[in-house]
């Protein structure tokens, strides 16, 4: 465990371990009302089937761990947010640019553009005041209860679209490459 959060090993099946919270209902009696519980239901069930370790906080409809991927990124962290007829999975990287280098930071929101543009599911983000760079993607949930492949696509997604675009955002970090040469190689490998 670490800080509270679990993770899974994409790169590998993962085995349950004692250690391991999961819970396969969310507690009713913990809906503040600010969430769906039906929803939270949903997310638990597909982590607890898929063998996820994962942690759940009932005050706020969030769920939280990281998963390990082959990639130059090797571990990304999620946070999921659970709302009234929706949910938000949120994917960050635990590396991005110096705020402080303005350089970087521009060279990074070029790439952040030209990654975006024309993905269909999700989309990633720069925080411009810390350099936090994260994949987030959205479900709509108004009127139904997510399927589990709904569920699975969304935790899933950010997870590859990590594991595509890392080389460019290091080659950003470590070896001063521009926005496009960056991009160029990360979707001339796919």
């Amino acid at each position: 465990m670490e800080n509270g959060t679990y993770s899974k090993d994409l790169t590998e099946p993962l085995a349950p371990t004692a250690d391991s919270i999961v819970p396969t209902t969310v507690d009713a009696a913990a809906d503040n009302g600010d969430y769906s519980t039906e929803i939270a239901d949903a997310i638990s069930k597909f982590l607890a089937e898929d063998d996820w370790r994962f942690s759940f906080d009932g005050q706020k409809g969030r769920f939280n761990f990281s998963v390990s991927i082959a990639a130059a990124i090797k571990k990304i962290i999620y946070d999921i947010l659970v709302h009234e007829d929706s949910f938000t999975v949120y994917a960050a990287s635990p590396i991005g640019p110096d705020e402080k280098d303005r350089e970087q930071m521009t060279t990074a929101m070029e790439f952040i553009c030209r990654a975006n543009y024309g993905l269909r599911n999700g989309n990633f983000e720069l925080d411009l005041n810390d350099g936090e760079i994260r994949y987030k993607s959205f479900v709509d949930c108004e009127g139904a209860s997510p399927s589990r492949e709904i569920v699975k696509n969304s935790i899933y997604v950010p997870a590859a679209m990590f594991k595509r675009y890392s080389e460019g955002i290091t080659s950003i970090l470590y070896k001063n490459a521009t926005a496009k040469e960056a991009i160029e190689k990360c979707e001339s490998n796919s």
